[in-house]
């Protein structure tokens, strides 16, 4: 057993054997901090589209949409489906939205109008926004309500105008929201947003309908209740739990980031061969310092401490810069996948930046194994030898 005052100078002796060696110590950093980095960047992207996708057991929101249709420039509604679908036993409130984006593609940079009815949004949205913001957007029939994360994203202020997609509206005010998806929106109201989206077609035509039901248990007899409605009609609809729609609309970013996991665990097994190879150098460099310290009375315990001990701080330094480097990127872009309409936010997470932490110090630990009993069982004369 080592005595915890010797325990110390071996990671002091550890410590100033790195120090010595800086252009290599900091190249091993450098690789586990990007290694690290794509790790929990990667992880917060995976935690971001399960909780979107996930459906929860209290889950009482639908959305009805055109059916075979995918991007909301090809889902065209009748407005007056909303009269039937209130209709439906079980649902609580229907909301008929139009929906603009600039990009039907997965992107980062995606403006979505969202054109609802001014009751409807006064209703669910109240909270958002304060007295004035709400009187400022009902006084004006061209106003918008811009989410935060958008409107940092575009430098919006209240007052500006702004134009996206073909969609020329005045900026009301800035709303904050926990839901991605207003986030990333733009507020107007559903007549304007209509007259400006018409290109040839009637007014009164929607992307989607947002319904409410009242008991969770009959959300997926309501949605077949629903498309049974307008299965012979001219424009039929697929209706889905919300979680279902965004994970539909979110496949090629779901396939996407499970390829991205892949990577991010590649890059973690790099970790491991990184600081292997760089202890293994060290410790072949120095063979003859290990048999000085051998004579000096340094056992086998003692040089297998101080090799792990080099290990530690590799990967706990390489580790601890890469997390939290991955929490502030995500924390200060508020990064939103954008996809059909759809936003799919990546959250900060103190535990997945704890998590990158663990592993890098594992790996590194794991990588010093082999290392540390090579040179406990190293000989004064092989090493004087070397």
């Amino acid at each position: 057993m080592i005595s915890r005052r010797a325990l110390g100078g071996v990671m002091g002796l550890a410590w100033h054997g790195l120090v010595r060696r800086p252009t290599r110590s900091a190249l091993v950093v450098a690789g586990v901090t990007v290694a690290v980095f794509l790790f929990c960047t990667v992880d917060a992207m995976r935690t971001g589209v399960e909780r979107a996708t996930s459906r929860a057991s209290q889950e009482t929101a639908l959305i009805v949409y055109r059916q075979n249709r995918f991007c909301p420039f090809t889902s065209a509604l009748p407005q007056y489906y909303e009269v039937a679908i209130r209709k439906v036993p079980g649902v609580v409130s229907v909301t008929p939205v139009k929906i603009v984006v600039s990009n039907c593609r997965a992107s980062l940079d995606v403006v979505t109008f969202r054109g609802v009815p001014a009751d409807a949004f006064s209703q669910a949205h109240a909270s958002q926004a304060s007295a004035d913001t709400m009187a400022s957007w009902l006084a004006r029939g061209d106003s918008a309500l811009i989410g935060r994360e958008l409107a940092e994203r575009r430098r919006l202020k209240p007052g500006d105008r702004f134009t996206a997609a073909g969609v020329d509206a005045f900026v009301a005010g800035i709303i904050d929201s926990d839901a991605p998806q207003d986030q990333s929106s733009a507020f107007v109201h559903l007549p304007f947003l209509q007259e400006q989206s018409k290109r040839g077609s009637t007014g009164g035509i929607v992307t989607q309908f947002d319904v409410r039901v009242a008991d969770p248990e009959r959300l997926d007899e309501v949605a077949l209740a629903i498309d049974a409605l307008f299965a012979t009609d001219q424009t039929p609809t697929t209706t889905r739990a919300e979680t279902a729609h965004v994970a539909r609309a979110a496949t090629d970013v779901i396939a996407l980031i499970g390829f991205a996991r892949m990577l991010g665990l590649a890059a973690l097994a790099a970790v491991f061969a990184l600081v292997a190879n760089a202890i293994v150098l060290s410790m072949r460099s120095r063979q003859r310092e290990v048999s000085v310290l051998q004579t000096l009375g340094f056992g086998g315990p003692h040089l297998a401490t101080l090799v792990m001990a080099e290990a530690l701080f590799l990967g706990s330094v390489g580790g601890v810069i890469g997390a939290g480097a991955s929490y502030a990127t995500v924390a200060l872009t508020r990064t939103a996948l954008t996809m059909e309409g759809v936003a799919i936010a990546v959250p900060p997470s103190i535990s997945i930046a704890a998590l990158g932490v663990a592993i890098a110090i594992a790996l590194s630990l794991a990588a010093g194994v082999v290392p540390a009993l090579v040179a406990s069982r190293q000989t004064i004369v092989a090493g004087f030898r070397s």
